[in-house]
C-alpha cells in the first residue's frame, strides 16, 4: 500500500488509536481527530514522536478544521459502552449523524474512501444467529440502547444515501465486541470489568445469568480487518460484519479471566446495568473472508493474557505495555512484561528514532499492532487545537461529544 493520508476520527480511542498505529506502521501520514470525551490523550502519546502522526483536539460534529487532503476517511466517532453512550446520549447521537455527514463531505471533498464504523449493536437481540449482513435487526428505537443502536443505523443510512446519490466511495463495518489493551477501566463491559474485579480480588459482576453470549475479537486483528475493508475495491458500497465468530457465554469468559489473573474473586450475579442486554451475538464473517480475505487469528486466551498484562501495570502504576502483539501473550512474563513495560520504550511512548514503526514486527503473532488498543471508537473534540509529534505540549480539558462498537 503507497503512503497514504488518513484521517481518524475517533483516533484515541481503543480501536482508534489502535488504528493509527498500525496506519503509521505501515508507512502513512495520520491525523487524529478525539475531543476526548470518551478518548484518552495516553492512548496517543506514545505516537507524538513520530512526525507523521498529528493530534487534533476537535468534535466532529463541528466545522471542521482545515486539514491537508486525505485520501482515507476513517469514522469511529461515538461513545460504544453503555457507559459512555448512557452518560453522552445526544451526543452519541450527534456524532453518528451531523459527525458522520460532516466527515462524509471531507471525504467527496477530496475524493477519498470513506469508512463509517458502526455496530453489531444494529442487530439488537437477534432472532437469527449467527448474525449476517443481510438481518435487519430486532431493535427498540426508543429503548434505553437507543440512542447508540438508532444513531448508528442513521450513519450507516447517511453513507448508502451519498453512496448511491453522490458516488461517495463509502464502505460500512458492523463491529461485533472487541478486546485488547489500552481498554478504559471505567468503561463498564464485560471483558475490562472481569479483569479489573479479578486482579483487584473483588467479587465478579455477572449480568443475569451469565448464559448470553458474546464473540470476542482481538484489537489487533479487527484493525486489519477495518484496514482490509477500506482498502479493498469490492466493498464500495458494502456492508461487512468484522468480529470474531468464537463464541462464549458471558459465564465462560468470566471463568478464563479468574483462571489468567490467579484469581480467587466469587461471582456475583445482577440485573443488567442497561436493559435490553443481547441474549446472542456472533457474527457470520463470510463476507469478510469472500471480498478482502480476512479472519481473526488470535486464540482468546492469547489476547486475554495481553490485556491482564496491560492492565495490571497500568493499575500497578507500572506503565502500560504499548506492545499489544499476541506474541508476548503466551504465558511467558519474563523480560520485563509483568510489569507492563515492553521492548524499545514503548511503554513510555519512546522509541528508537521517534518512529513507531521500529521494532513492533518482530514476532508479532497478531501482524505486529504494537498498540493494540481495544473496545471503543472515540470521537474528536471541541478546541481545534493541533498537535504534531514531539511539538505536542497540552490538550485542553474540556470535553466536547463522542466514543462505537
Amino acid at each position: 500500500m503507497k503512503a497514504l493520508v488518513a484521517v481518524v476520527a475517533g483516533g484515541a480511542g481503543m480501536i482508534g488509536s489502535s488504528l493509527c498505529e498500525t496506519l503509521l506502521r505501515k508507512g502513512n501520514e495520520v491525523i487524529c481527530l478525539d475531543n476526548l470525551s470518551t478518548g484518552r490523550i495516553g492512548n496517543v502519546e506514545p505516537l507524538f514522536g513520530n512526525p507523521r502522526f498529528h493530534f487534533i483536539h476537535h468534535d466532529v460534529t463541528c466545522d471542521l478544521p482545515d486539514l491537508p487532503a486525505p485520501d482515507r476517511v476513517f469514522h469511529l466517532a461515538s461513545p460504544a459502552s453503555p457507559v459512555g453512550y448512557s452518560r453522552l446520549p445526544i451526543e452519541t447521537m450527534l456524532a453518528n449523524s451531523e459527525g458522520t455527514r460532516r466527515l462524509i463531505g471531507l471525504a467527496r471533498g477530496h475524493g477519498a474512501r470513506f469508512l463509517f464504523c458502526s455496530t453489531s449493536e444494529v442487530y439488537g437481540d437477534p432472532q437469527v444467529h449467527p448474525q449476517t449482513e443481510t438481518y435487519r435487526g430486532n431493535v427498540s428505537p426508543i429503548g434505553p440502547r437507543s440512542t447508540y443502536d438508532e444513531s448508528k443505523r442513521y450513519g450507516e443510512a447517511m453513507t448508502m444515501a451519498y453512496v448511491r446519490s453522490y458516488g461517495l466511495d463509502g464502505r460500512i463495518v458492523r463491529i461485533f465486541n472487541t478486546y485488547g489493551p489500552y481498554a478504559d477501566a471505567q468503561d463498564g463491559r464485560v471483558v475490562v470489568n472481569f479483569i479489573g474485579q479479578a486482579l483487584r480480588g473483588e467479587p465478579m459482576t455477572i449480568y443475569g445469568d451469565g448464559m448470553q453470549t458474546r464473540s470476542l475479537c482481538y484489537v489487533a486483528d479487527l484493525v486489519e480487518g477495518l484496514i482490509g475493508v477500506m482498502e479493498a475495491e469490492r466493498t464500495r458500497g458494502e456492508v461487512v460484519n468484522l468480529g470474531n465468530p468464537d463464541e462464549h457465554t458471558v459465564l465462560e469468559i468470566a471463568e478464563i479471566v479468574r483462571r489468567l489473573t490467579h484469581s480467587t474473586s466469587r461471582f456475583i450475579f445482577t440485573p443488567p446495568a442497561v436493559a435490553d442486554d443481547p441474549r446472542v451475538r456472533r457474527p457470520n464473517i463470510d463476507k469478510a473472508r469472500s471480498l478482502v480475505g480476512w479472519a481473526p487469528s488470535t486464540p482468546l486466551e492469547v489476547g486475554l493474557r495481553v490485556m491482564i498484562r496491560a492492565m495490571g501495570g497500568e493499575a500497578n502504576g507500572n506503565g502500560k505495555a504499548h506492545d499489544a502483539s499476541a506474541a508476548h501473550a503466551n504465558g511467558d512474563m519474563s523480560n520485563g512484561h509483568a510489569n507492563g513495560a515492553t521492548m524499545n520504550g514503548h511503554a513510555n511512548g519512546a522509541t528508537a528514532n521517534g518512529d513507531m514503526a521500529n521494532g513492533h514486527a518482530n514476532g508479532d503473532v497478531a501482524n505486529g499492532h504494537a498498540n493494540g488498543h481495544a473496545n471503543g471508537h472515540e470521537n474528536g473534540a471541541a478546541s481545534g487545537e493541533s498537535h504534531n509529534g514531539a511539538a505536542f505540549t497540552h490538550v485542553p480539558g474540556s470535553p466536547g461529544a463522542g466514543d462505537p462498537a
